[in-house]
């Protein structure tokens, strides 16, 4: 059996001001990230390595790719602007390198100390850094790289380090897992490889050590002091000792690139990828359309709407696309498609509205109703028991909430929905394309449901909820019905709003994806130019180990048969969809006057913020497709456009009214 692909998406012949306005806004945010890279990158700087006859980190991670292909780091901003006692530098990246490489065509995790920063010291989050890349290495099955230039912990911090469930010391339990589950495990040992920097190499397969490499549960100088021995660190554990006479390493070479040449050998004799036998015959090809585009169709204003499926398209190859169970749960995408030339399944937030299927009228996309959410639970289980990796795009403002929310036992399907994303063992990925709010977040596969990788852009935002909403629950008690600051005293209201605005600026601040970085809240901050290659590598990674995991000839797919069953409901059965809206009750300004009706419950505004003029004004002409207002609910913003041409005569609510689906919003003469 084959699946029907198709086009999704169009192309951007027509580019508008919205659209150079939406590129300049992510090309600002781009050149911020790649200034930060840029700091990551360059360490301490490299004159201390080169005066040591030694390669800096990244030098020999160059040596260690195949020519031509791009390196793929996570944890790049781990530490981003954390100061620490002891130093007066930053650890960029925390001093290590964890980063996805390929090796004679195989992916590897490679995993290296930063040796120009401290001398590939390990500071408070470079322990819990080292094993996001073992785990995801032991999850996808493929080989690890040890790069060893450690002068072991960071001292003046070692309490931050040190204990704890996840401390150094758990490195060596992700050795040990690596291994028993065969994982290959390969080591070069290039200078410093003290204490925990030590041990971290012994339980790999293979260890290679150069010239000016020791292996030492102790340094010299702490033997000089407890036992008043002269002796340099390569007495006590140079390759003369661990290569020769204790067998701790395999092979001595003399310098860093005969070190890394011998590694990649080593890559070479380990098992192929098995990426182009589960492409059966199918080339990877780009999209249609453009990744680039991504960032003209990805809205400034993180609280309007944009087309989830055109971003798809610019994603999947050639733009194909296979969508499942569309109507049903429309707020939700599900479908499949090749990505790289290999199958991979997709779960997307659509953040557009859509039909209410119960009450008629609108109801807001990016959130989670009781229809989308069984829908993606029986999408996910059956990609698991396919064995077709999944990949979730979110932008999801949370679940949603209210009387109806709870009468139809949310918290039930939410449930079935966490416990199948619980116990996938399908590799899965997560892409928090924009909002990343409440227990929506923790639904569609975020970090806490231990993903292989998230990532995030430069245009995400992890939160419980938005600012001003966290403000006015802050509040609460000191406003109105109305959410308006409640009490007639100059002074005590002046406190108050105050008080609101440097709480909404505090939230505002914590969601900057960069604060999540810096913490290990999301694994790594990526361009939207540069999602498409990272979802490509996420393919090749999760097909190259064969034998590892359940992958199912796509012909006996359980896919199929959901779709059989959940096709003989045609959307045509949502009779409620095509319920008329009530007219209002508003009266015509003139005979023969037009009313424009809102679409969904929610607020509406009639301009794009406080200080602008209005969208439309009194006496304007108006064509099909202008914006004439937005809805808001849960602060999206969805466009409430004109379908029709003809004269603007005057807005029937004020900025901020409730509005439920029918309810007039201004009045047009036609023609």
């Amino acid at each position: 059996m084959k699946l029907g692909m198709h086009k999704i998406g169009g192309s951007l012949e027509n580019s508008t001001g919205e659209q150079q306005e939406n590129r300049d806004h992510h090309d600002r945010l781009d050149e911020a990230l790649e200034a930060k890279r840029g700091v990551v990158e360059g360490g301490w700087g490299a004159e201390r390595a080169h005066r040591k006859g030694k390669l800096t980190t990244w030098e020999r991670i160059d040596l260690l790719k195949d020519e031509g292909t791009d390196v793929y780091p996570v944890g790049t901003l781990v530490n981003w602007d954390r100061d620490f006692p002891g130093s007066k530098r930053q650890a960029p990246g925390a001093g290590v390198v964890t980063a996805f490489v390929q090796v004679h065509d195989r992916w590897v995790m490679a995993i290296a100390n930063d040796n120009t920063v401290a001398s590939g010291a390990w500071w408070p989050l470079t322990p819990e850094k080292i094993q996001r890349g073992q785990e995801m290495a032991l999850k996808l099955g493929i080989p690890v790289v040890y790069l060893v230039d450690c002068s072991g912990l960071f001292l003046p911090e070692q309490s931050k380090s040190f204990p704890g469930r996840y401390g150094a010391g758990h490195i060596f339990k992700k050795n040990s897992e690596l291994s028993a589950a065969g994982v290959p495990q390969i080591a070069g040992v290039f200078g410093d490889c003290i204490a925990g920097g030590g041990y971290m190499p012994i339980i790999s397969d293979r260890v290679y050590m150069t010239e000016a490499a020791y292996m030492v549960i102790a340094g010299a100088a702490l033997i000089k002091g407890a036992k008043s021995l002269q002796l340099t660190s390569l007495d006590i554990g140079g390759p003369e000792v661990h290569v020769h006479r204790s067998g701790c390493a395999d092979v001595r070479v003399p310098d860093d690139a005969t070190a890394i040449a011998h590694i990649r050998d080593e890559v070479g004799r380990t098992p192929s990828t098995a990426a182009d036998f589960y492409r059966h015959g199918c080339a990877p090809e780009p999209p249609l359309e453009d990744a680039r585009e991504i960032a003209a169709i990805f809205p400034a204003d993180h609280r309007h709407i944009y087309d989830m499926r055109q971003v798809i398209s610019r994603l999947v190859d050639g733009s194909l696309f296979h969508e499942m169970f569309a109507d049903q749960g429309r707020e939700m995408i599900t479908g499949i498609a090749r990505i790289g030339g290999l199958w991979m399944g997709i779960i997307a937030n659509d953040p557009a509205p859509h039909p209410h299927p119960y009450s008629g009228g609108m109801r807001a996309g990016g959130i989670l109703y009781r229809e989308g959410i069984a829908k993606i639970s029986a999408f996910s289980r059956a990609c698991n028991a396919d064995g077709i990796p999944l990949i979730w795009l979110q932008d999801i403002a949370g679940f949603d909430i209210g009387v109806e929310a709870e009468a139809m036992g949310l918290l039930g399907y939410g449930s079935s929905l966490i416990y199948t994303n619980s116990t996938n063992e399908t590799p899965m990925f997560t892409v928090l394309m924009r909002k990343a709010s409440g227990a929506g977040y923790y639904a569609m596969a975020g970090h806490p449901y231990e993903p292989v990788v998230q990532l995030s852009t430069p245009a995400s935002r992890q939160s419980v909820m938005e600012g001003r909403t966290l403000a006015i629950a802050a509040f609460n008690t000191k406003l109105d019905d109305d959410f308006e600051i409640a009490t007639t005293d100059e002074a005590e209201r002046a406190e108050i709003a105050a008080g609101m605005a440097k709480t909404e600026a505090r939230i505002e601040a914590d969601m900057d994806p960069v604060v999540a970085a810096a913490q290990m809240d999301t694994d790594e901050i990526v361009k939207l130019s540069e999602i498409r290659e990272w979802l490509v590598l996420f393919a090749e990674v999760s097909y190259q180990a064969s034998g590892r995991r359940r992958i199912k000839n796509p012909r006996i797919w359980s896919i199929h048969d959901l779709e059989v069953l959940t096709k003989t409901r045609s959307s045509g059965s949502q009779a409620a969809e095509n319920k008329p809206a009530a007219a209002g009750t508003k009266e015509a300004p003139e005979p023969g006057a037009v009313a424009v009706c809102a679409t969904m419950d929610g607020s509406f505004w009639l301009r794009p913020k406080p200080t602008a003029p209005a969208f439309v004004a009194e006496g304007a002409t108006i064509n099909p497709g202008d914006t004439i207002g937005l809805m808001e609910v849960m602060k999206t913003f969805s466009p409430l456009r004109a379908t029709a041409s003809g004269v603007w005569l005057g807005a029937a609510v004020v900025d901020g009214e409730a509005i439920q689906p029918g309810t007039i919003v201004g009045w047009m003469r036609p023609g």
